[in-house]
C-alpha cells in the first residue's frame, strides 16, 4: 500500500475518504433555473432588506478561492477552485442588527439549513457561481450555491435563494432530520445525538421563540 502524503493527510478530517470525483447527492429533484424569475433576498434582522435579480447578482464583486469539500457521507474532495460573491460582501450590504447572530439559508425548492453569522463572515465563504473555471452545474447547486468550507457540505446549500437573519438558531431541513446543528468535520459533528446539552437547549429555545412569534 502506498503511503499517503502527510501534508494531504492533515487536510482530511477523521472518518473521511478522498475522492477525485464529485458525487451528486440531492434530496428530491433538481430545480429548474429561470433567470427571469430568479432572485436572491436578504431579510429579517437587518437594517436594509435587499433583493437582487439574476442580472444584478451577476454584476456583484467576485473573488476566487480554493478550498476542500468534506461531505457528511464520508468523502472529501480537495483543491476545488470557486468563483463567486463573498458572503461577507452580502452581509455588509444589508447591515445585520446587533441582535442578529444566526442565518437561515433558504434554497430551492424548500430547503433550509442554519449557520452562525460569524461562520458566514469567514474570508473563504462564497456564494459560488463557478467551480474549477466552469459555471456551476445544476446538479451541484447551480446557478448559485453557498460554499462554507470549514463545515460539512450540507451546510453549503445548493440552489441558494435567501439569507434570513435571526436572533435564534432554529434547525433547518437536515437538522430536523437527525443531523448536527453545527457540523464541524474535524470534530465529526455528524448527528444530533452528538450535540452538547447547550446545543439541545438552543434547539428547544429557538423552537419556542418562533412559536411565540407566529
Amino acid at each position: 500500500m502506498s503511503r499517503v502524503d502527510p501534508a494531504v493527510a492533515q487536510r482530511v478530517p477523521p472518518g473521511q475518504t478522498l475522492t477525485a470525483k464529485w458525487p451528486v447527492l440531492t434530496y428530491g429533484l433538481t430545480p429548474r433555473f429561470d433567470p427571469t424569475r430568479w432572485t436572491f433576498r436578504c431579510f429579517g434582522l437587518v437594517e436594509r432588506e435587499m433583493t437582487w435579480t439574476w442580472e444584478e447578482f451577476r454584476r456583484l464583486p467576485r473573488v476566487t478561492v480554493r478550498s476542500d469539500i468534506h461531505c457528511v457521507t464520508r468523502w472529501s474532495k480537495l483543491d476545488n477552485e470557486w468563483e463567486g460573491v463573498p458572503a461577507r460582501f452580502i452581509i455588509e450590504q444589508v447591515r445585520p442588527r446587533p441582535e442578529a447572530k444566526w442565518v437561515m439559508q433558504h434554497a430551492d425548492p424548500d430547503y433550509t439549513t442554519n449557520t452562525s453569522l460569524d461562520d458566514l463572515r469567514d474570508d473563504d465563504v462564497l456564494l459560488a457561481l463557478k467551480h474549477n473555471g466552469r459555471d456551476l452545474e445544476p446538479d451541484h447547486g447551480g446557478p448559485v450555491r453557498l460554499v462554507l468550507p470549514k463545515l460539512y457540505f450540507w451546510k453549503s446549500a445548493k440552489w441558494l435563494r435567501a439569507f434570513e437573519f435571526l436572533d435564534v438558531n432554529p434547525p433547518g431541513f437536515w437538522e430536523q432530520n437527525g443531523y448536527h446543528m453545527h457540523a464541524d468535520p474535524w470534530k465529526e459533528e455528524r448527528y444530533s445525538d452528538q450535540e452538547t446539552r447547550a446545543m439541545q437547549q438552543m434547539r428547544a429555545e429557538a423552537a419556542r421563540k418562533l412559536r411565540d412569534r407566529s
